[in-house]
């Protein structure tokens, strides 16, 4: 699919597995405005700051229990977006049905992965994490061949979605019993990763005529995910009696920058390049996030792990191809 000539509607739902994919996945139309910074330049950086989440997670974990890691990370995030409609002077979405479905769509697609993530990185190491992470397009394909009537698999999506699933056992060593590998926390972090495409899902059925930028339904979004988990945290943890300086600083750059920063530099390359172009940055963060564990956390890498992730991200790629776009879908 190639951008418009100007921003309008659209109905494909993301490529997955942003660790931070919003209401975004709504068909409202992309309000971003380009920046003077060249959109490579961009992409990158957004490919790091996604690839470096897995990271900041693993340190802030090392201070905070899970389900504070990820309420600070939704907090942070609301307060870059909030600041950004308070530039813009836009208001937050309106109407008890549109906040009733946010309120699934934060659970779905922020508090559950972002918990889920954080319990997982207890015990497996960072790198996991985030090739975990890139199953979601597999997870997304699976699940549209029920839910999404209007998107028909094709032979060439099948076939990904095996080679998809081949390269998640190729991660886990699944030929040595899957010795040495952390099965709960694998499992919670796979569990995240299925929670994408399912809220996808919900947001494509419910949000996707609702009026509002990606900026604003996001920025309520992760208001209700802050609400959510500030429940949840009172009552299943205690409060911190410290604030360690390297946790404290991750949680917040999780927040601010992956989850603030990141989605508005998102809607700005779809604007500029398209969806198609810009969905790309999907298939660096596993890459990015293996390198920042072995190099910054010394997470130990053998083999089978690149080569795993390296057919995970085949897979995945192949399962978003599509036949050639009609007009209508220009």
């Amino acid at each position: 699919m190639s951008a418009p000539a100007t921003p309008r509607p659209t109905l494909s739902t993301p490529a997955p597995a942003a660790p931070a994919t919003p209401a975004a996945a709504t068909s409202t139309a992309i309000s971003a405005r380009p920046t003077g910074l060249d959109w490579r330049l961009r992409f990158a950086l957004l490919s790091i700051i996604w690839g470096f989440s897995f990271l900041l997670i693993k340190v802030g974990t090392e201070a905070y229990a899970p389900f504070q890691v990820a309420l600070g990370r939704v907090f942070f995030g609301a307060l870059a977006l909030l600041t950004v409609l308070l530039v813009r002077r836009e208001g937050l979405p309106r109407g008890r049905r549109t906040w009733a479905h946010l309120t699934v769509a934060a659970l779905l697609l922020n508090t559950a992965p972002f918990s889920l993530f954080a319990y997982a990185e207890l015990s497996i190491p960072s790198s996991l994490a985030g090739i975990c992470n890139a199953t979601s397009p597999l997870w997304g394909m699976a699940l549209s061949l029920v839910a999404l009537s209007e998107d028909r698999p094709t032979r060439r999506r099948f076939a990904g979605l095996g080679l998809g699933f081949l390269g998640v056992l190729t991660v886990l060593g699944a030929w040595q019993g899957f010795s040495g590998v952390d099965a709960k926390g694998t499992a919670l972090a796979l569990l995240a990763s299925l929670c994408y495409p399912i809220g996808w899902i919900y947001v494509r059925r419910t949000l996707a005529s609702t009026p509002g930028s990606p900026v604003a339904l996001t920025g309520a979004q992760l208001l209700v995910s802050t609400v959510q988990l500030l429940l949840v945290s009172s009552l299943f943890t205690s409060a911190p009696t410290s604030f360690p300086l390297w946790p404290t600083l991750s949680v917040i750059a999780l927040g601010a920058l992956g989850t603030g920063m990141a989605l508005q530099m998102q809607y700005g390359l779809v604007t500029e390049v398209g969806p198609t172009t810009a969905q790309m940055v999907t298939y660096f963060i596993p890459v990015i996030a293996t390198a920042a564990g072995v190099a910054l956390l010394g997470e130990q890498l053998h083999w089978n792990t690149p080569v795993g992730a390296a057919i995970v991200l085949i897979g995945a790629a192949l399962t978003q191809s599509r036949r050639a776009s009609s007009p209508a879908d220009a």
